[in-house]
């Protein structure tokens, strides 16, 4: 099988893939806004996470594996069809319930959809290593184009479920969402081209620990990463804008959840629109991997500066205010903007430091990281903004892009091209 022939292999993976990663934008903002006007706390709104980022890491730890053994085609499959079940659970909630059940029942539900996710982006990232170009800086490309546009449609799914909240409700808004992407599992079982591998017998759990130092280092890079992003993104910024813009009125909170959706989808619109960007922005197909390797580090220390700032203008002004609000606002585009060249530059030399027959194991190994991180970051994200407010929230997030730094730090160039250091 030729790269080009399985151009539309690729294509209908990544397709699918927009259509999951539309709902999982939205269903984060659905299952947030809705129970934090029921009342849930900072810290009780992030335990609704944690098994979503749990379940993450275990997946991913083993997602690599089976699709080693069981071919992309059925991981893919998996994930989507785990994510309609998920929906479909989520649409039995009963507001009844007792807060306790509804927490335990809910991060049940995300850790299904936590698992659903993963299988899904690991199919479509290690479609890319198999089948982009793999001269210049076609790699880099192709994998920044993908990652660049899936969180453009999932900041789309984030003002998706903002405004489904506000004009249908919670209950209907999920069962519209396992409506369509049924449909779409339906399409891509019957029209699912050729060109994906099939899976090896023989494959060996223990694989899916790299032996790799840079792997290891960039696994490590990413979890401090995306930790200091999770840290104020899931809980502290949402809960700080729905103080500063709710009145508390029905109108008030429909309102609030457009601006908040509107924020969050601009927000990963511009992150995906700078990722897809990224090869361009830093002359990539210009530049050794040696150099790429060298601007991982420089790019987190950059981006440590930013939450500092921020942290700095929470602290002084003690209290919300509109300037702060601003502040916040620019500061937060402007690190959306920086953190998507760092994740870039993740993305690429993930896939170009695995070897072509370990790819999904890497992929998944890293992404097992990808998955603590935001783990740390969500739990993070509850304790602090409830104990020190969003500069704790911020000054946590500087700390863990400075530890991402470090990290990158440590890595080096590989002896050959695309083989493992």
């Amino acid at each position: 099988m030729t790269r080009q022939q399985g151009l539309p292999a690729y294509i209908a993976v990544t397709a699918a893939y927009w259509a999951f990663m539309l709902t999982d934008g939205a269903l984060r903002m659905l299952v947030l806004l809705h129970f934090h006007t029921l009342g849930f706390s900072a810290v009780q709104l992030a335990w609704l996470f944690v098994l979503y980022e749990l379940a993450g890491m275990a997946t991913n730890l083993s997602a690599g594996w089976i699709a080693a053994r069981f071919g992309l085609t059925f991981t893919l499959y998996a994930g989507l069809g785990l994510q309609i079940i998920a929906l479909l659970a989520l649409s039995q909630l009963d507001p009844a319930w007792t807060i306790g059940l509804s927490v335990a029942y809910v991060m049940a539900v995300q850790g299904l959809s936590g698992v659903a996710k993963d299988l899904a982006k690991m199919s479509a990232k290690s479609t890319v290593k198999l089948l982009a170009p793999t001269k210049g800086d076609g790699l880099f490309r192709w994998v920044a184009v993908l990652t660049g546009s899936k969180n453009a449609v999932k900041g789309l799914g984030f003002l998706l479920g903002a405004a489904l909240l506000a004009t249908v409700g919670f209950h209907l808004s999920v069962l519209a969402m396992a409506v369509v992407l049924s449909v779409i599992l339906g399409a891509i079982l019957i029209a699912m081209p050729a060109g994906l591998p099939r899976g090896r017998k023989g494959v060996k759990f223990s694989e899916v620990f790299s032996k790799s130092a840079n792997v290891n280092w960039l696994s490590a890079a990413r979890l401090f990463l995306f930790a200091a992003r999770d840290v104020w993104f899931v809980v502290g910024i949402p809960i700080y804008f729905y103080a500063v813009l709710s009145d508390g009125s029905a109108a008030g909170n429909r309102a609030a959840f457009f601006l908040i959706g509107g924020f969050m989808a601009v927000w990963i619109i511009l992150y995906g629109a700078v990722q897809a960007a990224a090869p361009r922005l830093l002359h990539a197909a210009d530049r050794p991997e040696s150099e790429l390797i060298g601007s991982a580090r420089t790019w987190a220390t950059v981006l440590a500066l930013v939450p500092a700032a921020l942290a700095l203008a929470a602290l002084v002004a003690g209290q919300p205010a509109p300037w702060l609000t601003v502040t916040l606002i620019v500061g937060l585009l402007v690190f959306g903007g920086v953190f998507a060249i760092n994740s870039a530059l993740h993305s690429y030399l993930i896939l170009a430091f695995s070897r072509q027959e370990r790819v999904t194991m890497d992929v998944g190994f890293y992404y097992m990281a990808n998955a603590a991180g935001r783990l740390t970051g969500t739990v993070l994200s509850g304790l602090t903004y409830q104990l020190g407010g969003l500069a704790a929230c911020l000054g946590t997030a500087a700390v863990l892009v400075a530890l991402s730094a470090l990290a990158a730090g440590r890595l080096h160039p590989q002896e050959t091209p695309g083989s493992a250091a």
